[in-house]
């Protein structure tokens, strides 16, 4: 008797599992006290400010009164046309602006061009020169003054504008931060197809790297205005009274018997709008590119 073999029932593929979900948790919101952290450190930072706001808008009595005044008075364009009457103020504020804005697009622009070549070019000797030049920050900018000084001496800018814009036109801490920026944020990819599509070294940086570098380039601008206008040691070496900037015209405000602090508060606010401008320009751009970098990450 013959014996016939039943084939066994096929198993039916199991169902795909479906992926669990993640419990995504709402974002917590800032609670009271963060709010008034925020609140009271702001107030903290803007009193200064309105502190001398306040002192430049009354005469030099109201500061020793007591309880003091905190309230603005009406004295501001008075003790206005005392600064410009006392020292050579709009010749300062004239200076400071030409140095800081020739010295920050020079830094800008330079250090963007040796960050690039550093970053993605490669050529004899390149870690060397940029080890070179980071070495250069370590030197205390004191210990060259006096050869500095000789040199403008020859040059016969002693006392000129000159002597402050040209030693400052690049920096070492600019050429590295551009270094360590573009290296990232350039693809080589990038750079490589621009090539295949036949663009020189000078296109390519001027329509990829410097569009990529727009952020860095912000940062490094307004650090480098903010440096360029608070500069005081070297202007007041090299330059004479009557062609001074203007932290060196706030010293000859403060420099009398006895201090006029109205006075010294009110050129003060004058020398800090300029840079409230350059904050306020360079702010958008330096924020935008931390959102598309977050945005990216």
């Amino acid at each position: 008797m013959a014996t016939t073999l039943t084939p066994a029932p096929a198993k039916k593929p199991d169902a795909p599992r479906e992926p669990r979900r993640r419990k995504v948790r709402a974002p917590r919101t800032a609670g009271f006290w963060t709010y008034a952290a925020l609140i009271a450190f702001l107030l903290g930072s803007l009193f200064p400010v309105y502190w001398s706001l306040v002192v430049a808008s009354h005469d030099n009595d109201a500061i020793g009164k007591v309880p003091p005044v905190l309230t603005p008075g009406g004295h501001l364009f008075e003790n206005i046309a005392r600064v410009f009457d006392t020292t050579a103020f709009g010749q300062a504020l004239f200076n400071s602006f030409l140095v800081s804005s020739t010295v920050t697009v020079s830094v800008v622009l330079f250090s963007t061009l040796a960050g690039f070549a550093f970053a993605k070019l490669r050529f004899r000797g390149r870690k060397g020169l940029l080890v070179a030049a980071i070495a250069t920050t370590t030197v205390p900018h004191q210990l060259g003054i006096i050869p500095l000084y000789i040199m403008m001496g020859e040059l016969g800018w002693t006392g000129r504008i000159e002597a402050v814009i040209v030693p400052g036109l690049v920096t070492a801490f600019g050429v590295f931060f551009m270094t360590q920026y573009l290296s990232s944020a350039v693809p080589d990819e990038l750079l490589e197809a621009g090539r295949m599509d036949g663009c020189t070294t000078i296109r390519l940086f001027w329509h990829v790297v410097l569009p990529a570098a727009r952020p860095a380039a912000a940062v490094l601008g307004l650090f480098t205005f903010m440096q360029a206008w608070n500069d005081f040691f070297w202007p007041l070496v090299v330059l004479t009274p009557e062609n001074p900037t203007v932290q060196v015209a706030l010293s000859t405000l403060a420099s009398g018997y006895t201090t006029d602090f109205a006075l010294v508060l009110t050129g003060t606010v004058i020398a800090t709008v300029p840079m409230v401008v350059v904050f306020a320009l360079l702010g958008r751009q330096i924020i935008g590119g931390i959102m598309s970098g977050a945005i990216k990450g």
